[in-house]
């Protein structure tokens, strides 16, 4: 099954990037491909959310179940049903000196094999745009959110 992984480095404490990347909700007011994510379910462990996004100007839809390791900063994704047949893999942030590298692993089949054989290196592109893009969108909301974060912390320690 083709995959991909790719990472980004990102100046923001782990903690904070892993939190903003589990409110999903929020990923289309930063991230140009995501059209929608709305939550159907939410545990403390884990949430089901109903995602719309585009690739290449064509809409892709699906349920997907997060499951959320708080301790080891880690996100399990996996589609439950949607137009691919498989879409599946991790997040993980890991705090390396002051800052956190964040990877993000897809495993994926569109599930029309005679499709995958045409044209199976354009969708791992694709998949791999998709993929870098989202970090790129998470890497400038985190550092823009710690960034305020020690600005406000340098006002409260000031007054």
């Amino acid at each position: 099954m083709p995959y991909v992984t790719t990472s980004i480095a990102i100046d923001a404490p782990a903690a904070l990037i892993y939190e903003l990347a589990k409110d999903q909700e929020r990923f289309p007011q930063f991230m140009p491909d995501v059209e929608s994510v709305t939550v159907v379910e939410r545990h403390a462990d884990r949430v089901l959310t109903r995602w719309k996004t585009l690739i290449e100007d064509a809409p892709i839809e699906w349920l997907e179940e997060d499951r959320f390791d708080d301790a080891a900063l880690r996100i399990d994704y996996k589609l439950l049903e949607g137009d691919l047949d498989t879409f599946e893999g991790t997040w993980t942030f890991v705090a390396e000196g002051s800052g956190t590298v964040v990877a993000l692993d897809v495993t994926y089949d569109f599930g029309v094999p005679t499709l995958a054989e045409l044209i199976g290196p354009t969708l791992e592109k694709k998949v791999r745009e998709n993929a870098e893009m989202m970090l790129a969108a998470l890497k400038t909301e985190a550092e823009a959110s710690s960034r305020a974060s020690l600005v406000t912390g340098q006002l409260r320690t000031t007054k």
